[in-house]
């Protein structure tokens, strides 16, 4: 009970002998008193928050008890608040516990029934703050973990990435040249660092969705039938799908699904046009097209730099958004990294 004798509680009555009466038993039992002539005032002292609990008369002129318990469970609903009625008033003051009163005493007094209920209320206002206390900080325990989960399962997601590019030369380091090319791009238009970020992510784990892909399809040096370009067209869906899980922000999942749209419509897996694709997947299609065509693939040898660049300006507003484009070709020069075009094609078996 010790913590409890360290409570502030308010008293408000309209009388001054009462009032008296209650400071004095409570401070003999070591709580702190403040006391109030009417519900105005006590309000105005509850302002510096100094009410642990509150023993307030019912009948009071002007705003009445109840009225007090109301305004105080829209204030300060973790104040406890004890009533005290006459005898002759009991269902006010039981209809008013249906509103959240902790409890009520009757006029005449007892003060030990006063003390006791005091106790009791104060030790419920004790065992309910301590509970959200332990739920809060399990909640937060547990969110810590879950994140950590998720930290580690995207690391293993994106190093799965790189050792699914490792095993083919022909897109070795595909997904990080695309990510600083997209940075590069988002820079020069001056998109918030949070926005970056999220290219930042997309862009390490946008191809992750190949892993669906039968290597047979991925890897055919000849022209994809109908059927086998249907599958990878499945692949930017199916890393949504796999990142879904672990990665919480909407727009990363986005910006993975629709790398692969079209400006003016056509592309996968949803054919949105336009501003409707989002702008980070408009600027990731800029540089995963121009990372593709300068990088060897089994079925053609790399493009140079210039046939790279006729080819985007030639799908400048059709596949590609034309300011991602625009903006491309005044900064190819700051891309931090050579183009990829002396590896050699594989040889057909």
């Amino acid at each position: 009970m010790d913590n409890e004798k360290k409570a502030n509680v308010l008293i408000v009555d309209d009388e001054a002998t009462i009032r008296e009466v209650l400071q004095r038993t409570l401070e003999s039992e070591g709580y702190e008193c403040h006391t109030a002539a009417d519900a105005y005032e006590a309000l105005e002292l509850m302002e510096a928050n100094i009410a642990d609990l509150v023993l307030s008369d019912i009948m009071m002129p002007g705003m009445s008890g109840v009225d007090l318990l109301k305004e105080i469970n829209e204030r300060s609903p973790d104040t406890a608040v004890i009533l005290v009625t006459a005898v002759s008033d009991t269902q006010t003051a039981i209809n008013a516990m249906k509103l959240g009163a902790s409890d009520y005493v009757t006029k005449p007094f007892n003060l030990v029934e006063v003390m006791m209920s005091v106790d009791r209320a104060l030790e419920k206002r004790s065992l309910v703050l301590s509970n959200r206390d332990y739920r809060e900080k399990l909640e937060e325990k547990v969110e810590k973990q879950t994140e950590e989960i998720r930290t580690t399962f995207l690391g293993a997601v994106k190093a799965l990435a790189e050792a699914l590019e490792a095993k083919d030369p022909y897109t070795h380091g595909h997904s990080k040249r695309v990510t600083e090319i997209a940075i590069t791009l988002a820079q020069e238009m001056g998109l918030p660092q949070e926005e970056q970020e999220r290219i930042r992510l997309a862009g390490l784990v946008h191809d992750i969705g190949k892993i669906g892909i039968p290597e047979e399809i991925l890897h055919k040096a000849g022209r994809l039938t109908p059927e086998e370009f249907d599958y990878i067209k499945e692949h930017p869906s199916i890393g949504e799908r796999i990142l879904k899980p672990i990665i919480r922000d909407v727009q990363v999942l986005e910006i993975v699904r629709h790398h692969h749209e079209h400006f003016s419509g056509g592309g996968y897996p949803e054919g949105l046009e336009g501003e409707n694709i989002p702008l980070g997947s408009r600027l990731m299609a800029v540089a995963d097209a121009y990372d593709a065509m300068t990088s060897s693939r089994p079925y053609r040898n790399a493009l140079d730099v210039a046939k790279a660049r006729k080819q985007l300006l030639d799908n400048r507003g059709v596949q590609f958004d034309p300011e991602a484009v625009d903006l491309f070709m005044k900064i190819e020069h700051k891309i931090p990294f050579c183009p990829m075009s002396a590896r050699p094609a594989r040889k057909a078996s």
